[in-house]
């Protein structure tokens, strides 16, 4: 089997399936290096350390995740757009267990500026603009968007919905619809503050 050439990019994408099979924790320059065919010196000409293979598949997650779902939410909006979101993220967890690691971390500086997660905090606020909420508030709204769904996600992967009915897809269902109906009859804020353009600073909650 022919050798991928060794590029910035080749070094993230292998990167990012080995998370995927071995788990990101187990994510090593080594073990990039072995999955690659090459010696870890190597990588150094394309990845300057393991911190930078993390943010490289942080990046990677956020623009897999922001085409995903714009795909899917598109022509939706409000409960419709709200589920399709949501589910994308769910789905993407269970696809890319390794890469939904990589967003469960404290990404560096150039996974934060990246234009990967631009993408995705355009897409999350295109989702939240149809519940005319102020600039501010959708910055909590995506908070506590991303905090239901991550938290969520990560208590079904360890299996803590296991063990008692009714099964969680209800609980989801359940939440959902909260979530719709607080972002629907969300206080309104004085004129003066009903900041609706524009987009917030970087939040890549999810």
């Amino acid at each position: 089997m022919e050798r991928p050439r060794l590029t910035t990019a080749t070094v993230i994408a292998e990167a990012a399936k080995l998370a995927d099979e071995a788990g990101f924790d187990a994510l090593s320059l080594s073990s990039v290096a072995r999955r690659l065919g090459v010696k870890a010196p190597s990588l150094y000409s394309h990845v300057r350390d393991l911190e930078a293979v993390q943010d490289g598949i942080t990046s990677l997650a956020l623009a897999e995740l922001a085409a995903r779902v714009s795909a899917d939410v598109a022509g939706r909006s409000g409960r419709a757009a709200l589920w399709a979101y949501a589910d994308a993220l769910r789905a993407y967890s269970r696809d890319s267990p390794g890469r939904w690691e990589a967003l469960q971390r404290r990404a560096g500086t150039p996974a934060v500026d990246s234009a990967a997660a631009e993408s995705f905090v355009a897409v999350t606020d295109a989702v939240l603009r149809a519940y005319r909420l102020s600039l501010v508030d959708r910055v909590h709204a995506t908070r506590l968007l991303g905090s239901m769904i991550n938290g969520f996600v990560a208590l079904e992967r360890i299996g803590s919905f296991d063990h008692r009915e009714p099964e969680p897809e209800a609980s989801w269902a359940i939440a959902l619809d909260a979530l719709d109906a607080l972002f629907t009859t969300w206080p309104a804020v004085p004129v003066d503050d009903d900041l609706t353009e524009g987009t917030p600073p970087h939040d890549t909650s999810h």
